[in-house]
C-alpha cells in the first residue's frame, strides 16, 4: 500500500495540496493516481462519494454517485465484488471512508482516488453533468475551493 501512496503522491501538483492530503488522508486503502485513472477509466467502475448536489453540478464522466451522508451498501449491491472500483470525492477523505467500508464488505479491488475530482479538474481532465461537458465544479465550501483552479466553482 506505501508503495502505491508514494507513487501516487508524487502525481499531485501542488505542494501544498500535497501536505493537506498527507494529513487529511489516512492512506488505510489503496490509492491511484490521476495519471493512472486517466490512462484507463474505461476500465473500472467509477464511485463519486459527494452529495447529490456536487454530483449535479459535474462528475467524472461514467460514474455512479453513492453519496457519503447517506451511503449504504444497498447502492452498491448490483456490483460485482470482484470488480476493479475507484472511488473518489472532492479531495479523497470521504472516498477513503468509503472505500474502507467497501473492503470491510468484501469488494476485493477498491482503490481512492489520490487528490479527488479537485486533481483531476486541476490537471486538465474533462468533467460532466447531465447536459454534457461542463466547467463547473462543486467545490463544497470556499475554504475547500481553494485547492480546486477551476474558474467555475459552486460551493454552499
Amino acid at each position: 500500500m506505501m508503495a502505491m501512496h508514494a507513487s501516487a503522491q508524487k502525481e499531485v501538483e501542488s505542494s501544498g495540496y500535497r501536505l493537506l492530503l498527507n494529513t487529511l488522508l489516512s492512506h488505510s486503502v489503496p490509492e491511484m493516481s490521476i495519471q493512472e485513472l486517466s490512462f484507463d477509466s474505461g476500465q473500472y467502475v467509477l464511485l463519486d462519494s459527494r452529495e447529490k448536489k456536487e454530483f449535479a453540478v459535474s462528475h467524472i464522466q461514467g460514474a455512479i454517485n453513492v453519496g457519503y451522508d447517506d451511503f449504504s451498501l444497498d447502492k452498491v449491491k448490483d456490483l460485482d465484488k470482484n470488480a476493479a472500483i475507484v472511488v473518489y470525492c472532492s479531495v479523497g477523505y470521504r472516498s477513503e471512508k468509503i472505500s474502507e467500508k467497501l473492503i470491510s464488505a468484501g469488494f476485493k479491488n477498491v482503490q481512492n482516488l489520490y487528490g479527488g475530482i479537485f486533481e483531476w479538474m486541476n490537471q486538465g481532465h474533462e468533467l460532466y453533468n447531465e447536459q454534457g461537458k461542463t466547467d463547473e465544479i462543486h467545490v463544497y465550501s470556499p475554504t475547500w475551493g481553494i485547492w480546486c483552479n477551476a474558474q467555475h466553482k459552486i460551493s454552499d
